[in-house]
């Protein structure tokens, strides 16, 4: 029989942090950026191969724009809710890659990226590749990479790119130019993407040279 004293001597259990399930409000938000992605895609494709209009482009942007803004909710509200959680870290950037990756294939499809422009998109998209795979090795070794202000600098200049080139051809009616710009901020974004990309390998080599030691 227990002592009902001792029972009420005992210290009780330090709280446990809260932490995030499937359906926190976070992840949904995760999951309507994912979700975004092929709306997006359906969005361009209707405008140029099926001919729907000039403005389906302005629907991408609304999409576009939506999940840039549930980017930085998701995080936050994560953080300051204590619901971080397994699969809203893993989603989080696999969402932003598929979605920068997917506007920037259909409109190299579309023709508002194209000739030397191209080059441009190619960058962005093999270092996103390249860094993913070292983010992945550098995990199995628990090593992290911080990352830079330049780098938060090119992820800015990127999705501002894509925002004004998916309204581009739209755009170009009342704004002439638009597509222009838009392509001179993806190049900007591309000369940061190679140099944060060398930066960031640069940090992970090491590793890699002494792991084949």
């Amino acid at each position: 029989m227990v002592d009902a004293t001792s029972s009420r001597n005992v210290a009780p259990e330090p709280a446990v942090a809260k932490r995030g399930h499937a359906f926190a409000l976070p992840n949904l938000l995760t999951y309507g950026r994912c979700a975004a992605v092929p709306l997006l895609a359906a969005c361009l494709f209707w405008s140029d191969i099926l001919a729907g209009g000039l403005w389906l482009r302005w629907v991408a942007v609304g999409l576009y724009i939506a999940a840039a803004i549930t980017d930085f909710f998701d995080g936050y509200l994560a953080r300051a809710w204590q619901q971080q959680s397994a699969i809203g870290r893993m989603l989080d950037p696999i969402a932003d890659k598929l979605l920068v990756s997917t506007a920037l294939l259909m409109m190299a499809s579309d023709g508002t990226i194209r000739g030397w422009s191209l080059w441009a998109a190619i960058v962005i998209l093999c270092r996103e590749i390249l860094v993913s795979g070292l983010r992945e090795f550098l995990a199995e070794l628990r090593v992290s990479v911080p990352v830079t202000q330049l780098a938060k600098w090119k992820t800015t200049f990127q999705l501002v790119a894509v925002g004004v080139l998916l309204a581009g051809p739209a755009a170009d009616r009342l704004l002439p130019g638009t597509t222009l710009a838009g392509i001179v901020l993806l190049w900007i974004s591309a000369i940061l993407t190679l140099y944060t990309g060398w930066d960031y390998f640069r940090a992970g080599a090491r590793h890699l040279i002494e792991d084949d030691a």
